[in-house]
């Protein structure tokens, strides 16, 4: 059975949190209401969550639903603020993964308390700092364990928000094969039309749920509006979704492999269209100083470098070859095009 996770990003008003909730309950297998109280924010002066009376309101979905609550956690006082508050779950998130300083805190303020714990990934694509976070609530006694896929900042992200960047997450399913793993599809996307195609890639890998971000009316939402989806969405999203009947144990392997290839052919088209855009920029050059499109100097010395960086590799020279004379063909095509613009 998957763990389904529905909430806004923020909680922003005791109507919006009620109301997305009491819609929320009504959506089959639907467990658990997230809403960010504290929100850590990358510059100050934006809003920043509501704080305390949050939880207030979290304790009022709890009494008036089925649903459990949940909320992120940056410091062992906002640790103690839910745990009065008689929160369900707490959540770490992206930015606290990464600092082993902040980690080790609450990991200490939560020892010998029977709540679950759930831990996003860093920020940057390195399984130590995720594995570290989960084993320092380990080493407390903390049971309760789960991992969320947020995914990761690159240079260039490409079509998503965060690279989903697959490898990570089953790497971590290897690593602790008990500790269920769920993916955050919403920050992943960035944009609320990608959060279905994602949500299903996840879970034909074997990833074992969903946290998604839903929101009465995202258009208003203070916090990721672009992301979020309404209520009826997420039902529209969880009956279309095709949930595999095999368990992350018995799932065949070949669906996450292939799942690892996707993600790095997403990774070189966004790598190909950065490489296009440089030589946009180099026809802009050459038309501007009167230089010959094709130089064929240039070309015999990029192929030569491309073979001799796989030299101890088992990739076909011939096939390697083949690649990058294609791609220096398209990016002539390109740079031609910008020599018949009119200046």
């Amino acid at each position: 059975m998957l763990e389904l996770i529905a909430g806004p990003c923020s909680a922003e008003t005791k109507e919006q949190i009620l109301s997305t909730a009491k819609k929320i309950q009504s959506i089959k297998d639907v467990n658990w209401f997230r809403a960010g109280i504290w929100k850590p924010r990358t510059r100050p002066n934006h809003f920043e969550g509501v704080g305390v009376k949050g939880l207030r309101w979290l304790a009022e979905v709890k009494k008036l639903t089925s649903l459990k609550v949940m909320t992120e956690v940056g410091t062992p006082s906002h640790i103690e603020k839910c745990l009065e508050f008689g929160i369900d779950g707490i959540w770490i998130g992206a930015r606290t993964t990464t600092n082993p300083f902040y980690l080790q805190e609450l990991a200490e303020s939560l020892k010998g308390v029977d709540i679950p714990i759930f831990i996003k990934n860093p920020l940057n694509p390195d399984i130590k700092l995720w594995v570290g976070a989960i084993e320092r609530f380990l080493a407390y006694g903390n049971n309760k364990i789960f991992a969320i896929h947020r995914g990761f900042s690159f240079a260039d992200n490409g079509t998503y928000r965060q690279t989903p960047y697959w490898k990570m997450p089953i790497e971590l399913k290897r690593i602790f094969p008990n500790i269920p793993i769920i993916c955050d599809p919403s920050h992943i996307a960035g944009d609320s039309s990608l959060v279905k195609e994602i949500s299903q890639t996840a879970i034909n890998i074997g990833l074992n749920g969903l946290m998604i971000e839903v929101h009465n009316n995202p258009a208003e939402a203070l916090t990721d509006k672009n992301q979020q989806i309404t209520p009826s969405e997420l039902k529209k999203l969880l009956d279309e979704l095709i949930i595999p009947s095999n368990t992350i144990e018995k799932i065949n392997p070949i669906n996450t492999l292939r799942a690892e290839i996707d993600s790095l052919d997403f990774e070189l088209l966004d790598i190909l269209k950065q490489r296009m855009d440089l030589a946009i920029e180099v026809a802009k050059i050459k038309k501007e100083k009167n230089i010959p499109i094709l130089q064929i100097k240039r070309l015999d010395e990029m192929i030569r470098k491309r073979l001799e960086k796989i030299k101890d590799s088992k990739l076909d020279k011939e096939f390697i070859k083949d690649i990058f004379e294609s791609i220096h063909q398209e990016s002539i095509r390109i740079q031609n095009e910008v020599f018949k613009e009119e200046n």
